[in-house]
């Protein structure tokens, strides 16, 4: 195996490790990434499957994701508007489909008065919140301890009200049943895009496009690190801080020797907290000496690494709480954009269908016509439950209820299925259970001796984007340069 020396070892070549690694280097550090994928980019991913070039990950550009427009301009990229020209479409409970212009979705007068004056106060509350810092606000303990779903059934007793307004956090961003995760977290989630008003608006969350593919940004960081990224090299085994401290006392009796060896275990974890002897990253083709190493992974993969000693409590405890969301991102290809034919953008929406959300995804200059759709959470989950055929069945049944029978006939159909990533394991991003969030985000991205900790799921502003991963990044290595400087 070979073994390197660097100043700073990263782990995981998506855009937070690559972001970091470049701004290390530029500080005139030496960097190694390691990745342990074939590919970098991690949840960025962009492919061609039967001819047909495919986003499978992250793809979308909003005008608030300053981090994102500065790299991708910084990279020679440029960008397009997603289509959006023509009526949206909306199916509520009885099922049927109807067209409409404008933010609002076409629901009776009462029930949009009520979305109106709920998303008025959501937007008040969000003001209020630090995306970087949520567990500071006042209400932080009360509002972490009741679910989203369960706010919103106390503001109002209108069904399609509470459905229409709960499922821009729940199916569409966290991904996970409504009932599962906080008001707290909800809020988090739409101030990180400025406010909830932002997060519901699809022509500002999903503004614009790369051309060629988001996957570019990592790429392009990755060739400025050149031979200093080593793809297939999973890390198995980190070592930090000093390699053993002597137990308070010896173990003379057979009946105490397991405690004082936990006794001895528990003070090599505190000496290594503060220990300057760096830390040993063992991959599976490599072994890495560093001084600093960054964790830039999401933080439901942690437990894939043996950690010696093992890491505090504190994060044994914290990562018990934190969980992936699950959705399928549904890719259908047909010859031509058929709905821009019948005077539709693209767009639709339904809390009550199993794509609660779709859009026209057609890419830069292609004849062809591409709907990329969504499912999430509980439905997710039930629709890997049948064969493949009947899923498939399924979904473009349901896009049939938007775009009408032809959405039935795709010529290319994919399904972006992260939830069987091995170095992924759901998606979007991971998020805490109810009470998590108040109790261990202060704790989230602290560095732990000489462990830092950088991704898009432990973002403020930009959280569970590119955006957020980019953000991440860069704070990791200012957190690495200042330890450096002094």
């Amino acid at each position: 195996m070979d073994e390197i020396t660097r100043d700073v070892v990263v782990i995981g070549a998506g855009a937070a490790g690559l972001t970091a690694a470049n701004d290390l280097r530029k500080a005139g550090l030496s960097v190694v990434v390691l990745e342990a994928r074939d590919r970098v980019g991690g949840r960025l991913w962009t492919d061609v499957v039967d001819g047909a070039m495919l986003e499978l990950g992250g793809q979308w550009v909003s005008p608030d994701q300053e981090a994102l427009i500065d790299t991708v301009a910084d990279l020679g990229l440029s960008t397009y508007s997603r289509y959006r020209e023509g009526d949206s479409v909306y199916v509520g409970p009885d099922g049927v489909a109807k067209r409409f212009t404008g933010e609002m979705f076409p629901v009776a007068p009462e029930t949009e008065r009520i979305i109106d004056d709920i998303t008025g106060r959501l937007d008040d509350m969000v003001a209020e919140i630090d995306p970087d810092k949520p567990w500071e606000h006042p209400n932080a303990a009360e509002w972490d301890k009741i679910s989203w779903d369960a706010w919103l059934r106390q503001q109002t007793d209108d069904d399609e009200a509470v459905r229409n307004l709960a499922f821009a956090t729940g199916s569409a961003m966290l991904t996970k049943p409504t009932h599962t995760f906080s008001l707290l977290q909800s809020l988090l989630m739409a101030a990180s895009a400025g406010s909830y008003s932002h997060l519901v608006d699809a022509d500002f969350i999903l503004d614009k496009r790369v051309v060629g593919g988001l996957q570019q940004v990592p790429e392009l960081l990755a060739e400025r690190l050149g031979d200093d990224v080593l793809l297939n090299q999973p890390v198995r085994r980190i070592i930090w801080g000093p390699d053993s401290v002597a137990p308070d006392r010896a173990a003379d009796a057979v009946t105490g020797r397991r405690v004082d060896e936990l006794r001895a275990l528990t003070a090599r974890v505190e000496a290594a907290k503060t220990s300057t002897s760096g830390v040993t990253v063992i991959a599976d083709g490599v072994t890495v000496r560093a001084r600093f190493a960054i964790l830039a992974l999401a933080p439901v993969l942690y437990p894939r690494i043996s950690f010696e000693p093992p890491l505090p409590r504190l994060q044994h405890q914290m990562h018990q709480h934190i969980s992936m969301g699950f959705v399928i991102k549904v890719h259908a290809v047909y010859d031509r954009p058929f709905w821009r034919e019948q005077g539709l953008s693209g767009t639709a929406f339904s809390p009550y269908e199993l794509s609660h959300e779709a859009y026209d995804n057609t890419n830069h200059g292609d004849e062809r016509g591409t709907l990329v759709g969504f499912v999430s959470d509980q439905n997710a989950d039930d629709l890997f439950r049948v064969s493949a055929e009947e899923r498939k069945e399924r979904i473009l049944e349901s896009l049939s209820h938007y775009y009408g029978p032809e959405a039935k006939t795709p010529v290319v159909y994919y399904e972006s299925d992260w939830g069987t990533e091995e170095w992924t394991r759901g998606a979007y991003a991971a998020s805490f259970d109810l009470g998590g969030l108040q109790r261990y985000g202060a704790d989230l991205r602290e560095p732990v001796g000489p462990l830092h900790l950088a991704c898009s799921d432990m973002a403020g502003a930009g959280y569970q984007h590119v955006d957020g991963a980019i953000r991440q990044g860069h704070r990791a290595a200012d957190e690495i340069l200042e330890r450096v400087r002094g």
